[in-house]
């Protein structure tokens, strides 16, 4: 039996193969898709562990996809991506995408940030799951149901912006490095690096502040790391 079913979106016949060979060595069955429309129908169609998606596609690009597919379903995407720059890797996270790998990868790289989100969605990175039901100010968050709420409405977070939010909840005004958030929502860190976290964190102030360019319950203390406080 299967570890995982894995699609792979990726217009590039020779990045497919090697993709294929490398996924199914580790035990994973893999589908695959050449553009994003037919990534979107398979998502639609195909009961589905994780999506390893490139942004370039024809049709459809991978942005849209990735948006598209958080209207269906919450499947953890990592996208493949040759842009390199910070916005671009923003822009990515924010259209729904748990984690991002730069071409060109290394495959070591990518096995772990497939297995750690495998791990991650089947269990829980965080061990969300098993806490109590945690309210911080206006923000309330439900382990049960992996939801987040703000003056009442439901803010939709994916799974690891809920843990890595739950985390700092657990702990309200205390500060956690970006080595600690690391190590308890993420669990390994041998591809990912601290200020990776930066990324996840601006991601959440659009979801949870009035202002996330002046955030008040998502705080930086600089040159530390975070706190969440009551707002």
């Amino acid at each position: 039996m299967a570890d995982g079913r894995i699609l792979v979106v990726e217009d590039n016949p020779d990045i497919t193969d090697m993709l294929k060979v490398m996924l199914g060595a580790e035990g994973y069955e893999v589908l695959s898709a050449a553009d994003g429309a037919q990534a979107l129908a398979t998502i639609k169609q195909e009961p589905l562990d994780l999506v390893i998606l490139d942004l370039m596609l024809p049709i459809m690009d991978g942005l849209e996809v990735c948006k598209r597919t958080r209207e269906i379903c919450q499947v953890p995407i990592i996208i493949l991506t040759a842009k390199t720059g910070e916005v671009d890797k923003i822009v990515g996270l924010n259209s729904g995408a748990d984690d991002y790998v730069e071409k060109p990868f290394s495959p070591g790289e990518l096995i772990a940030r497939v297995r750690a989100q495998l791990r991650r969605s089947r269990f829980g990175g965080g061990h969300a799951a098993d806490g109590p039901r945690i309210t911080v100010g206006q923000l309330v968050l439900d382990p049960g149901s992996y939801e987040v709420i703000l003056h009442g409405k439901t803010v939709n977070t994916t799974r690891l912006e809920f843990e890595l939010l739950y985390t700092l909840a657990q702990r309200p005004g205390r500060v956690l490095t970006r080595e600690q958030l690391l190590d308890m929502v993420w669990g390994e860190k041998e591809f990912i690096q601290p200020r990776g976290i930066d990324v996840h964190i601006r991601r959440l102030r659009l979801k949870i502040e009035d202002d996330p360019r002046h955030p008040r319950r998502l705080q930086t203390v600089h040159s530390v790391g975070y706190k969440l406080v009551a707002v």
